[in-house]
């Protein structure tokens, strides 16, 4: 007689289990001992024995035999880790909500924030545990960051243009982003430029002597990324002016322009608005006041920032606009367009959200 070994306990999925687990198994994030377990009951549910499933997974089959029991008996929460064994807790989870509540809802009184230590001195618990409790509510104190809500009455409608734009560009049109990048300074070191060796990094002095300014109107043509610069020693509706005509000359005449930028004042002088009438295929659409975060143009003048203007070393303005200008050919050699994900509906709902987490302010 063929020998049968230990029964095995019967495992039946149901259709809401099969699809979760066979849902888990498929998605590339999901933690590889999870997907692994998720495979060993499916393939027990099909009826395969502990030791093809353990072959099939890399284990043994007393390994598949106690996950099989653990759904069984538990179903998906069996497949989850056990609390492992150790000493009691020092912390109980009052004293947690002490903790997260003082973190959240008062400073101390010598300072602007509270420090690991002197939370714990406060409540009477160590360092390290504090440290370990911020860690797990992701609370840091240290950290402050910047913020700037649009007043502009027409944000909802500038929002829907400018996305609109990115996400649905129309026919027989190339849309740009336009903006200044004012006051580009040309700096020289005091001393000379130490280069980098094994180990050691570049080295500047950390003084500098100024030789001017210059500023610098870009636009970024958002289906192929390339830019059309232009340089000027001053930033008024003259030169901008200059730009729209630079613009007009280079870009073919039979194609429509729509041009996305700020409510900079020099953008809506008499003079430029009497240069639009006379070049109607000329279209503006500015962003909401004090959202710049949604003109793709700055995000190539953060590139230019980087990557040349920063560490830049420059004896006179004709030099640094000749590295500007060499900078902006060698980009558009090979140019990177920025591609626009998020919907305006998408940014309109993140936007609320973060709304509804500022309390009302008290009279």
């Amino acid at each position: 007689m063929a020998r049968t070994g230990r029964p095995k306990a019967e495992l039946v999925l149901s259709v809401e289990e099969r699809a979760a687990l066979e849902g888990w198994v498929r998605r590339r994030s999901t933690p590889q001992s999870w997907a692994v377990r998720c495979r060993i009951i499916l393939a027990c549910a099909d009826g395969m024995s502990n030791k093809d499933v353990g072959a099939l997974v890399g284990m043994t089959g007393q390994s598949v035999g106690r996950w099989r029991s653990r759904f069984v008996e538990h179903r998906i929460a069996g497949l989850g880790d056990l609390p492992r064994s150790g000493g009691p807790r020092s912390v109980s989870d009052e004293q947690v909500a002490a903790l997260v509540k003082r973190t959240l809802e008062s400073t101390p009184r010598n300072a602007t924030h509270w420090s690991t230590r002197a939370m714990a001195k406060e409540l009477g618990l160590s360092q390290s545990t504090v440290s370990r409790i911020w860690r797990a509510f992701g609370l840091q104190p240290h950290r402050s960051q910047t913020f700037k809500l649009s007043t502009d009455p027409y944000f909802v409608d500038k929002v829907h243009d400018v996305v609109g734009l990115y996400m649905d560009p129309p026919e027989r049109a190339l849309v740009f982003c336009v903006d200044e990048k004012t006051q580009i300074q040309a700096l020289d070191r005091s001393q000379p430029v130490l280069p980098m060796m094994p180990g050691v990094p570049q080295r500047v002095t950390h003084d500098y002597v100024r030789a001017g300014t210059t500023t610098l109107f870009a636009a970024l043509e958002v289906a192929t990324g390339k830019v059309i610069g232009s340089l000027h020693r001053r930033h008024r509706a003259e030169e901008f002016k200059k730009f729209l005509i630079k613009l007009d000359q280079e870009i073919p005449a039979d194609l429509q322009v729509h041009l996305i930028l700020d409510n900079y004042a020099t953008h809506k002088t008499p003079a430029i608005k009497s240069w639009l009438i006379a070049h109607p295929r000329f279209q503006m659409h500015f962003t909401p006041t004090g959202s710049s975060w949604l003109n793709l143009v700055e995000r190539w003048f953060a590139e230019l920032t980087n990557k040349q203007i920063r560490r830049g070393v420059h004896k006179s303005v004709h030099a640094l606009e000749k590295d500007i200008r060499t900078w902006i050919a060698t980009w558009n050699t090979d140019p990177k367009p920025y591609i626009w994900t998020r919907t305006a509906d998408e940014i309109l709902e993140r936007l609320a959200s973060y709304l509804r987490r500022i309390p009302d302010s008290e009279d």
